[in-house]
């Protein structure tokens, strides 16, 4: 799949583990936010109270995951993306769907 139809998939490819879903979402919110301090990230915290990141930061980490894997998330999951550890239990099962 992927390459023959023209999507982009990260150096992970597709059945990424729950240590690369991890590792993308950290590089995509350093990408958006070049000062976050991922050291001490606390999993379970709110990442939006643990990196500053406003509405419109959250919106582009969720245009990235669209544009990187063709991922639809309606509005109605977005606070299923809270925490990284949610972030992870979210995406894993559609990532690997794809």
């Amino acid at each position: 799949m992927g390459a023959a139809l023209g999507m982009p998939f990260s150096e992970y490819g597709v059945n990424m583990t729950r240590g690369e879903i991890k590792d993308v979402i950290l590089e995509i919110i350093a990408d958006i936010d070049e000062d976050a301090d991922m050291d001490g990230l606390n999993p379970d915290e709110p990442l939006r109270d643990q990196l500053d990141l406003d509405s419109m930061d959250f919106l582009d980490i969720v245009m990235e995951l669209r544009k990187r894997y063709k991922l639809q998330i309606p509005e109605a999951d977005y606070p299923e993306l809270a925490t990284l550890t949610s972030c992870i239990n979210y995406l894993e099962p559609r990532l690997k769907a794809l």
